[in-house]
């Protein structure tokens, strides 16, 4: 029996397999030094293992049951339980150096976790936890595979990103509609992009917003319909055939150009 009502509008699985909670917790042990923040720790089930490792561990949690449940059956995270958003929350405010973000994961707010990390990626070197299979296959993907998109492009230009092991529907309370899927990300060598790092966003962005067109056709949005598109064979590819490192050459490509004519406006 599960102490915590799962809610539908906080995407709320509650995982109860106890040897899955064990392995996952598993996944930051080549950084037992460094303090780990919990995303959404729910009923506790990975806190309990994230503890038995000694980690220095603080969670996060939105929902006001959770946090009841937690003050009452955790004593060991006196003063460690922060109730509030983690997409909100100023890391600033709990960490002067480096930590370890590990969750499993509300799966209606995953990729917006993962940007977040990708914001602070030099205080987060590594990032692991559960969340929807196909959104764990959407990071891992390479150039050429169909779910090859931005969420593989922009993760993996900061980090070294695995996918670990399946996780069947029935290890939850509710049982998701879906399977899930244990990830780990950790910081690789880069420290910066061979290009403009904002501009790289919004072209890898634009780029997949229109993924079975040319580049030449879904780029054009980011110019006036002014400036001429340069010849480059680059542009008759289709996002999904360009490498991290083909997308810095687009992003050196086009940035002289949308100096010249700033984006055309549009409605969101």
């Amino acid at each position: 029996m599960i102490p915590v009502r799962a809610k539908k509008n906080l995407g709320q699985h509650f995982l109860k397999e106890e040897m899955i909670a064990d392995r996952i917790a598993a996944t930051l042990d080549n950084f037992p030094s460094l303090p780990v923040l919990e995303v959404g720790p729910g009923t506790g089930m990975l806190t309990k293992y994230l503890l038995k490792r000694e980690k220095n561990l603080t969670v996060v949690e939105i929902d006001h049951e959770s946090v009841d449940y937690l003050q009452e059956n955790y004593p060991a995270l006196q003063g460690r339980i922060l109730q509030q958003d983690f997409l909100r929350m100023n890391f600033s405010a709990y960490y002067n150096g480096e930590f370890c973000v590990i969750g499993n994961y509300p799966y209606n707010i995953s990729s917006q976790i993962f940007f977040k990390v990708i914001d602070h990626r030099e205080q987060i070197p590594c990032c692991s936890g559960m969340i929807q299979k196909e959104v764990a296959e959407r990071m891992v993907a390479k150039p050429g595979s169909k779910v090859y998109g931005i969420l593989s492009v922009l993760l993996q230009a900061w980090y070294d990103v695995e996918y670990l092991f399946t996780v069947n529907e029935q290890a939850f309370i509710p049982p998701p509609k879906v399977k899930s899927a244990v990830v780990r990300l950790t910081r690789n060598k880069r420290r910066r992009l061979d290009c403009d790092e904002k501009l790289f966003k919004t072209v890898v962005k634009t780029s997949f917003n229109q993924r079975r067109k040319m580049l030449r056709n879904s780029i054009k949005s980011l110019l006036s319909d002014e400036t001429p598109l340069p010849e480059d064979p680059m542009l008759t590819k289709r996002p999904e055939q360009l490498s991290i490192a083909q997308f810095e050459q687009l992003t050196n490509l086009l940035e002289p150009l949308i100096r010249q004519a700033p984006p055309k406006e549009k409605d969101d």
